[in-house]
């Protein structure tokens, strides 16, 4: 048999070393975005497919081990998404076993969002309390933030993703977080590697999630991270995302359930409804939690991804640089993206919002990309209470574009194009003179 597993993964190597990546302008699309694999991630992959433990296992404990330093925090638990891992950052809120925020309390987001920052908070019973964004980096407005919470002592926390890795003022807002008294859970998802002050995003927050989707900083197909640098949250979370299991041990040497395990005696009286049943501790829950775990094949695709992660961050960067270059004759036009200063971004892609006198609309240069296989993006849901799962939300705002002019702008005005490794020299060339071209025709 391990002839044939020999056999098995020197095939697949050959097959992803011998796969062509033609790439013909104007007749295969530029990606925003996608994964990054060599044969590593597959090889990875298959052998733990083919060693009969699918499950969370050791491959998962062991990117929970190494990942939390990329965010700059102690702890964390791996999940299965980079939403699922903004459910669970918020559960940990709510949870006995968390900060036990209790039932309607106001926590404080972005009005222009991706849905997964802020469902959480809907899903968990407590109050989005929305604020518009500035431009051009679309970030929270602080001088609202800051009139909210002199107005407001009902409000507990704050939820924002830093912007495409770019993040607002983050001494203003971390001066709020400690005068308010707030817990801060700060999305990551967009922001892997980048730096603030010299401070690693996903440092800030009480909790920080991040994201593996595969338009993201790394990838392991789907999956999510949730960091912290308390020991009792981590706990709370990963009872969470296992069904609210009470034993930790499956987490922290998964596959062992006898020796050496973590509590040290899986039998005893752990039912505090029925003090007098000796009961295995592997059922006993602690959280009305969920099955929000991931598979130990993504966790040994992650494993390989770190090892990339400053090739893939410094492409990112790069990248950045010549879309900047590509662009910056035309700023007349377009509200271009800005670093925040004290900041050094990892770009997640390159923003652009056309501006309001501009002699073009949004539709005019997307559909000429578009049309010419350049891919772009909406900046996600723009103002997501103009969206019709979200309407019964907006009744308090009155009139939309009056409350949340900014985000009105986004939601008619930004797109964005990518900045990932995939962007070779050849493809950013071909962005240019599509660009150029498009600005040849602006009158």
């Amino acid at each position: 048999m391990s002839d044939k597993m020999e056999q098995i993964l020197e095939l697949v190597s050959q097959y992803v070393n011998e796969r062509e990546d033609k790439w013909e302008p104007g007749s295969d699309w530029v990606s925003y975005s996608g994964p990054h694999y060599d044969k590593e991630e597959y090889l990875a992959a298959i052998e733990v497919l083919l060693s009969g433990w699918l499950i969370f296992g050791e491959n998962a404990r062991e990117f929970e081990k190494k990942f939390p330093s990329h965010l700059g925090m102690k702890h964390g638990s791996l999940t299965n998404s980079g939403s699922s891992a903004n459910l669970l950052a918020v559960a940990a809120l709510k949870s006995k076993n968390g900060y036990n925020l209790p039932q309607g309390s106001k926590i404080i987001t972005p009005v222009v969002c991706f849905p997964t920052t802020i469902n959480p908070v809907i899903q968990s019973g407590f109050q989005p309390v929305f604020v518009d964004v500035t431009l051009p980096d679309l970030n929270p407005d602080l001088d609202q933030v800051e009139r909210l919470l002199e107005s407001d002592p009902e409000i507990r926390g704050i939820m924002f993703a830093h912007v495409l890795g770019n993040p607002p003022d983050m001494n203003r807002l971390m001066a709020l977080v400690k005068k308010h008294d707030l817990i801060f859970v700060e999305d990551a998802c967009d922001a892997l590697g980048s730096y603030y002050d010299g401070k690693k995003l996903g440092s800030f927050g009480h909790i920080s999630t991040c994201s593996f989707f595969p338009a993201h900083h790394m990838t392991m197909g789907e999956g999510g991270f949730v960091a912290t640098d308390s020991a009792r949250i981590r706990k709370a979370v990963a009872s969470i995302r296992d069904w609210g299991r009470a034993c930790y041990c499956n987490t922290l040497k998964p596959g062992n359930v006898t020796a050496g395990t973590a509590c040290g005696n899986r039998f005893k009286n752990w039912l505090t409804g029925m003090p007098e049943a000796v009961y295995d501790h592997r059922y006993v829950f602690d959280e009305i939690g969920y099955n929000l775990k991931p598979l130990d094949l993504q966790a040994a695709m992650g494993l390989q991804q770190l090892k990339k992660l400053p090739d893939l961050d410094a492409a990112r960067r790069k990248n950045f640089a010549i879309l900047q270059q590509i662009f910056k004759p035309y700023e007349k036009y377009l509200h271009l993206p800005q670093a925040t200063e004290l900041s050094d971004p990892c770009w997640f892609a390159y923003l652009l919002t056309v501006k309001e006198d501009a002699p073009f609309d949004r539709a005019d240069i997307v559909d000429y990309l578009e049309n010419e296989k350049i891919q772009t993006r909406s900046y996600f849901a723009g103002n997501i209470l103009a969206h019709p799962g979200y309407r019964h939300l907006a009744e308090p705002y009155g009139d939309l574009n009056s409350m949340f002019p900014v985000a009105g702008l986004v939601t008619t005005n930004s797109f964005f194009l990518g900045t990932f490794i995939g962007l070779t020299e050849e493809k950013l060339a071909y962005i240019k003179k599509v660009v150029d071209s498009f600005f040849g025709t602006v009158r």
